[in-house]
């Protein structure tokens, strides 16, 4: 049976406010949008008009998975961060907002040591690494955004599934050829000298680690607990396993006067700095807001 846009789309609104999704007019709209490959000002203009029965029905299946729980961002296989297009699925964690305040960090950082506040890499690109990589949301987005900085971005994950995600996020925003990937946990793919120093230390570290702790987990909204990877999400008991390694190791892999920036949780900023000051290798750590007010990145300088 076919029908109106006007009214399929409050079909699918209603659905999913029954299913408690939060924004579940926005939803429909955009799932409409995708399956049409069409922009939301197609849909003002056909509100009125009929769609027929065979798009309906596929329609239909597709807010059958989203009333399931499933992420839109999975079934549309797309998400927007920092102004550019990534791929997503159920190997990687959907890019958020939150996470722009490190990449906007960073930016700040090497425009800073770009216009002599502080030199790290002499005549040399500023080379950063970018730990969990995951989407390569971070890893992507320096390369794109810092590009006129000549910056070398690095990017690992433990997950090779996730690493090619990343790689097909690199290409597809024209920096495939500008990052390279490594699999392995943290450290792991770097080599290391007798002494226990990297071989080719890094100028600046990023991070946007496993936070959650694993209590917290169950208490997730569905989207996250049912769908996203538990593995880039579960930080262990406390949420704190990943600082406390990462701050341990990333000082044999960072310049002296190199960088590292953490993403934490909005009640982490107080533990991660104190766990930074027990490790002995750090000034005094700087804990930064988001947009929304909230601790968000926590800045810290080797020594």
């Amino acid at each position: 049976m076919s029908l109106l846009y006007k009214d399929i789309l409050t079909i699918a609104e209603n659905r999913f406010t029954d299913e408690q999704c939060l924004t579940p007019r926005l939803d429909a709209e955009l799932l409409l949008c995708h399956m049409l490959d069409r922009d939301k000002s197609f849909l003002f203009i056909h509100y009125g008009d009929y769609l027929d029965e065979d798009l309906c029905e596929r329609y239909f299946k597709l807010v059958d998975l989203r009333a399931s729980g499933m992420p839109l961002q999975y079934i549309t296989g797309k998400q927007e961060f920092m102004g550019l297009n990534f791929t997503v699925n159920e190997n990687v964690l959907i890019p958020r907002q939150d996470t722009e305040t490190l990449v906007e960090t960073a930016i700040k950082e090497i425009e800073t040591i770009k216009s002599g506040g502080k030199a790290l890499s002499g005549l040399g690109g500023i080379s950063i690494l970018d730990l969990c990589t995951g989407s390569g949301a971070i890893a992507v987005s320096m390369a794109v955004h810092a590009r006129d900085k000549k910056v070398k971005v690095t990017a690992t994950d433990v997950s090779s599934k996730a690493l090619a995600v990343a790689k097909e996020n690199a290409m597809k925003n024209g920096v495939g050829g500008d990052i390279k990937f490594f699999e392995g946990d943290l450290f792991s793919p770097f080599k290391t000298k007798k002494n226990g120093e990297g071989k080719k230390p890094f100028d600046m570290i990023l991070s946007n680690p496993p936070y959650i702790a694993s209590g917290v987990l169950p208490t997730l909204m569905r989207e996250v607990r049912e769908h996203e990877p538990l593995l880039a999400l579960d930080g262990g008991k406390d949420g704190i396993d990943f600082y406390i390694r990462i701050l341990r190791e990333a000082p044999a892999h960072l310049k002296k006067g190199g960088l590292l920036l953490l993403e934490i949780g909005f009640d982490q900023g107080a533990v991660v700095s104190a766990l930074a000051e027990a490790a002995g290798a750090y000034a005094p750590a700087t804990v930064i807001q988001d947009v929304a007010g909230l601790d968000r990145v926590v800045r810290l300088e080797r020594i």
